[in-house]
């Protein structure tokens, strides 16, 4: 009873702001600046943690225990580096964070939805809430507590690579998409105070809206670069969807790594204090993205001292600093040392820190079990994954004129021809951060179904299917073939490797569009993360779907190219006709899009032969 007396922090019944106040009075300063310091699973180990007293992993980008570990030997390797950090004097768990950007991308056999593009066409908050649920449970099954998700950017300019991580051009669209966050943490209690993070057990993992604030309108898209933006663009636009985050209890917000109107957003005071901890009461931490504290300096980490100082002081409660994690602890303690950094700021963080670990129920259970592993890539997570692609599919084309539809396609048919790069490539349907960090073509990467297989399953037993992936036209005009479905689109990518200025498909889907419509009726399938250049074709293709990144349940899109569903999806985004008019987005003077934000053609259920 004494013992018990005596830690407060360590019992549950006591009151959160109490456990929280006993722990950081027993803290040295070395123990706090500890519990500001993420790093990655390839620099830690259970020595490293108990050491320097390390508050939280991450694994970045395609970082796992092996090739395609098993939920158990996630769950084993993550209870390594935990063990490190309970055997310190206070035991103070660390907390794991992962890219789950599109259910648990980065682990083998998880179920991959579609990304956030094709999630905004679906217009279903609720399905995205589905999605967090089922994404938390996968999570978990590894033993991973916390998520990098949701992507809250509002993406305004498709040449940005990372656009297919924003639900939409349209902020009221990723406003009602935070729905996902009380998909992964939970619902809050009733009474719970604003802005303090929730998340709900075992089962539930923290999130993290991210990019703090401004990502999606960089100059030209590129990445990481300058939004330049007055106050109605980022109070009205870029900001509303962190005040849904917030209220609904979002445990951790990243900073971004671009500028704002010059000014680095990692280094920037006003708003992440000001505006994001103090206007608008947010209680959760605050953490960095990977290395973006040495991109403060051009170049990066030219002046690591005045890096470590301005973002801590900004406000930045956790740091990733992947890989040179003494450097920054070093740095840290001298400047406390120097008051530089004023104490107060510390405990600020940490507080920040020990909160989220407190509410999510880490001091009373540290270690994962196995008892979830048969969460990953489950039958009814799949089953979800394949209802979230055909609702988030979107009919721009149906038939050369309208009284004539080409969808649904019949399923019985002499036969047909399935073409192009996408339609027998898992990896391509899934785009980037899938397995790795920038996603990579082929189809023995994990587990799903891809596009062709997915046709193959669906039309009439009697029905030929023939797939060429670059067929000539004399091929297609000499074999008789009743219709055809051309699969292309964007090969994966992420980040800045996903930049691009021209957005016009690889030449051989162009040559494939060319060779197969101009000889047969045609359905053109895109996959791509946002959309490309189609105006110059579009007279040659009788149907056309956009189909965006659909992760690894492609029997989604033959749900409804073959009509058992009908297509509801509408544009999350505006579809341009040349490069030369973005950025343009709906609201805009100069508004003349090849086809309008909320555009989507539907077809009924069940009307196919």
């Amino acid at each position: 009873m004494a013992e018990a007396e005596n830690f407060k922090y360590k019992d549950p019944k006591q009151l959160l702001n109490t456990r929280i106040k006993d722990l950081m009075d027993r803290m040295t300063l070395e123990e706090k600046i500890g519990q500001m310091v993420q790093i990655d699973c390839t620099v830690a180990s259970a020595d490293v943690m108990k050491k320097y007293f390390i508050g939280s992993i991450l694994s970045g980008g395609g970082h796992t225990p092996k090739q395609n570990a098993t939920a158990n030997e996630w769950v084993d390797f993550v209870n390594e580096f935990q063990k490190g950090a309970l055997s310190t004097r206070l035991g103070i768990p660390m907390i794991y964070g992962i890219d789950a950007v599109h259910g648990h991308n980065n682990v083998y056999k998880a179920t991959i939805f579609p990304h956030n593009v094709g999630l905004g066409a679906t217009r279903d908050p609720q399905l995205v809430r589905r999605i967090g649920e089922a994404t938390a449970l996968e999570a978990r099954a590894t033993g991973i507590p916390y998520v990098f998700a949701p992507c809250i950017a509002v993406c305004r300019d498709p040449r940005w690579g990372r656009c297919y991580e924003s639900y939409s051009e349209d902020h009221k669209i990723v406003q009602s998409m935070t729905e996902l966050i009380p998909g992964l943490q939970g619902d809050l209690p009733a009474n719970w105070s604003k802005g303090v993070p929730y998340v709900g057990g075992s089962k539930k993992v923290a999130a993290c809206a991210k990019h703090f604030v401004g990502d999606g309108g960089t100059t030209k898209g590129i990445n990481e670069n300058n939004t330049v933006a007055n106050r109605h663009q980022i109070y009205g636009i870029h900001m509303p969807a962190y005040y849904n985050s917030i209220i609904k209890g979002v445990a951790t917000v990243m900073i971004s790594y671009s500028s704002l109107n010059g000014h680095k957003m990692h280094a920037n005071h006003d708003l992440v204090t000001g505006f994001l901890k103090n206007k608008l009461r947010f209680r959760g931490f605050t953490i960095s993205d990977w290395e973006g504290i040495d991109r403060i300096t051009s170049p990066p980490h030219a002046n690591y001292t005045y890096s470590i100082e301005a973002s801590v002081n900004a406000g930045l409660d956790m740091i990733m600093v992947p890989m040179n994690y003494t450097e920054f602890i070093d740095g840290l303690t001298s400047l406390v040392k120097k008051n530089a950094i004023p104490m107060s700021r510390i405990d600020d963080a940490v507080k920040r820190i020990l909160r989220v670990k407190f509410v999510m129920g880490l001091f009373e259970n540290p270690l994962a079990d196995y008892s979830l592993a048969d969460q990953i890539g489950s039958p009814e997570h799949r089953e979800l994954a394949r209802e979230a692609v055909r609702k988030s599919l979107v009919l721009l084309k149906n038939g050369k004129s309208s009284d004539k539809p080409i969808l649904p396609l019949p399923k019985k048919a002499p036969k047909i021809l399935v073409a192009g790069s996408h339609a027998d490539n898992i990896g391509n349907q899934c785009g980037g951060w899938t397995i790795t960090w920038q996603g990579q073509s082929g189809n023995n990467m994990t587990t799903g179904t891809t596009i062709l297989n997915a046709i193959k399953n669906t039309v009439d037993k009697e029905t030929v299917v023939e797939y060429k992936e670059q067929p000539t036209q004399d091929y297609v005009k000499s074999n008789g073939f009743s219709y055809a479905i051309v699969v292309v689109g964007e090969k994966p990518y992420a980040e800045t490797d996903g930049d691009s200025l021209n957005l016009t498909l690889p030449a051989h889907g162009i040559e494939t569009i060319k060779n197969v419509c101009g000889a047969v009726k045609c359905v053109v399938v895109l996959i791509s993360g946002r959309p490309v250049v189609i105006q110059p074709f579009l007279h040659n293709i009788d149907g056309l779907v956009a189909a965006w990144l659909p992760g690894s349940e492609g029997t989604g899109v033959a749900d409804v190219l073959f009509g058992d569903y009908g297509f509801t999806g509408k544009l999350s985004r505006t579809w341009f006709k040349t490069v030369h008019q973005l950025p343009m987005n709906v609201g805009d003077r100069h508004y003349d899009p090849l086809f309008p934000f909320g555009f989507g053609l539907t077809t009924a259920a069940g009307k196919a032969a």
